[in-house]
C-alpha cells in the first residue's frame, strides 16, 4: 500500500468513526464535507429521510467563472457562504457538521467559518 492509499484508507477510518456518533435529523440535518485536490463539495443531507436538503460545488457554473474556485481557501469561503445561504433560504438554520474526516485545517476550516459567518449554527 503506498502513501496515497494509506492516507485515504485512514480518513475513510476516521469519516466512519464520526458517522457512527453524528446523524442529520429533520430539526438538525448533517453539513457533510468533500474535498478534492481541484474540487471542494458540501451537502445538507437528513440521514433519517435519506435526503439531500441542499448541495453546492465548485463545480456549478457561477463558481467556475470565479478567479478562485474550490480548490484553494478563498474559493472554500465562497463556497462555505454559499451553502449557508441556500439553507437560510430553506429555512435551516442549525446544522451538525460533518467534515469527512479530514482535519480541520485549510479549506475545511474556511469553509466551515464562511458558513457559521453566513448564518449557519453548528
Amino acid at each position: 500500500m503506498d502513501k496515497s492509499e494509506a492516507r485515504r484508507r485512514g480518513r475513510l477510518l476516521r469519516h466512519r468513526r464520526v458517522r457512527r456518533k453524528i446523524s442529520g435529523t429533520e430539526s438538525r440535518p448533517r453539513l457533510a464535507l468533500f474535498r478534492s485536490l481541484k474540487h471542494i463539495y458540501a451537502q445538507v443531507i437528513n440521514d433519517e429521510q435519506r435526503i439531500t436538503l441542499v448541495s453546492v460545488s465548485s463545480l456549478e457554473p457561477d463558481f467556475r467563472t470565479q478567479p478562485n474556485r474550490g480548490n484553494n481557501i478563498a474559493g472554500a469561503r465562497l463556497l462555505g457562504g454559499k451553502v449557508a445561504e441556500r439553507a437560510l433560504q430553506k429555512g435551516i438554520a442549525k446544522v451538525v457538521f460533518d467534515k469527512g474526516g479530514y482535519a480541520y485545517h485549510g479549506r475545511v476550516k474556511a469553509l466551515a467559518e464562511a458558513a457559521r459567518g453566513g448564518g449557519l449554527q453548528f
